[in-house]
């Protein structure tokens, strides 16, 4: 049955990947970003696209709003839109921090609370928040970025609770090193470094997560909620 799927930073990589996994299951798709622009990988389904920057609570309503009118109401969300500011400690500036933790975790609550008044009203839905390996394990030079997407952890774990009785389940998934733009800006000794400590020894595909996010939307994933899903070729283990 094709169900009202929003992603949120589909334009590009891991949600890129997660939009085209759910818009070939037949689902019926919409992505926010920034630009608005539907991507040539999502052009020959029916995917929508709408502008909007997280950070802005009004404009997350005008998206949903959209959403909801085209596809209904939104019963599959991904929350997956965020940003880096890598820097370390002493550098990093207050708004380094500050914007990293608004646009990653402050994002997805302002996404999730949205969504979840139609889904509770519905009675069911599926919520899943994209973090990090490195929200559960640390990096240098990722404060901002850790915290952010250790919160998400925390966030998930407690919405769980709020709404399991509805039959909405909020899941975690956190991937490891994956091979986006974002990841390729690194130089190739950094490269290697990185897989070096991973015990699969490469880079994820972004279509790897997506295929997780789309298991934890599913029917049978219908009795696992508040749980985090390391995608991370045993980058983390132990975390």
């Amino acid at each position: 049955m094709s169900r009202s799927v929003l992603v949120t930073g589909g334009n590009r990589g891991i949600g890129l990947a997660i939009a085209l996994a759910f818009a070939e299951a037949g689902d019926k798709v919409a992505i926010t970003s920034r630009s608005g622009e539907v991507p040539a990988e999502l052009a020959k389904f029916q995917v929508i696209a709408v502008r909007a920057d997280i950070n802005d609570a009004a404009q997350v309503d005008a998206a949903f709003t959209e959403v909801e009118a085209a596809h209904g109401p939104v019963e599959v969300l991904v929350a997956n839109a965020g940003i880096t500011k890598d820097t370390l400690l002493l550098r990093m500036t207050e708004e380094d921090f500050t914007s990293v933790v608004d646009t990653n975790l402050t994002g997805a609550f302002r996404v999730v609370k949205r969504a979840s008044n139609k889904m509770l009203r519905a009675r069911k839905g599926r919520v899943v928040l994209i973090s990090s390996v490195v929200g559960l394990s640390g990096s240098a030079g990722q404060a901002n970025y850790s915290a952010s997407k250790a919160g998400l952890v925390g966030f998930a774990r407690s919405l769980s609770r709020e709404l399991g009785s509805r039959n909405i389940t909020v899941n975690v998934v956190a991937p490891g090193f994956v091979d986006t733009d974002m990841t390729a800006v690194l130089t190739d000794e950094r490269r290697k470094e990185i897989v070096a400590n991973v015990p699969l020894g490469r880079y994820a595909a972004p279509a790897e997560i997506a295929s997780v996010v789309r298991f934890l939307s599913s029917d049978e994933a219908a009795y696992i909620t508040g749980a985090v899903i390391p995608v991370d070729g045993g980058l983390g283990m132990g975390h």
